[in-house]
């Protein structure tokens, strides 16, 4: 069975980079049956895509967050990453990594997400 985890700071200094790390055990990222995605979650809020990365190595972020996030993987080590830059405060919040299945033969599109990482909180604050 796959499992995600995050890790990576819990505390953050305005306008730094965040930098988080997503590890999968029990299945590859490369396998084209699935892509990676990060969601986070702000306090009291609900739940926000950030963005997904491909089997192939191909990205696509949520066009509010574009300017500032960069998601990469490292193959070797079965994990793909976050960066989110120029952070303020509004940034805190609990950010999930999770899988995203793909659906469909001829015209295979990604939808939806099956198994997430248990979270972490990211505070940023000075």
């Amino acid at each position: 069975q796959v499992q995600l985890q995050e890790s990576g700071p819990g505390l953050v200094t305005p306008s730094q980079t965040l930098s988080l790390t997503c590890t999968v055990s029990g299945g590859s990222i490369t396998t084209s049956y699935y892509a990676w995605s990060w969601v986070r979650q702000p306090p009291g809020k609900g739940l926000e895509w950030m963005g997904v990365i491909a089997f192939d190595g191909s990205c696509y972020y949520s066009p509010s967050l574009k300017s500032r996030t960069s998601i990469s993987r490292d193959t070797s080590k079965n994990q793909f990453s976050l960066q989110l830059s120029s952070l303020t405060p509004d940034d805190t919040a609990v950010y999930y990594c999770a899988r995203v299945p793909r659906y469909g033969t001829a015209t295979p599109y990604y939808y939806g997400m099956d198994y997430w990482g248990k979270g972490t909180l990211v505070t940023v604050s000075a």
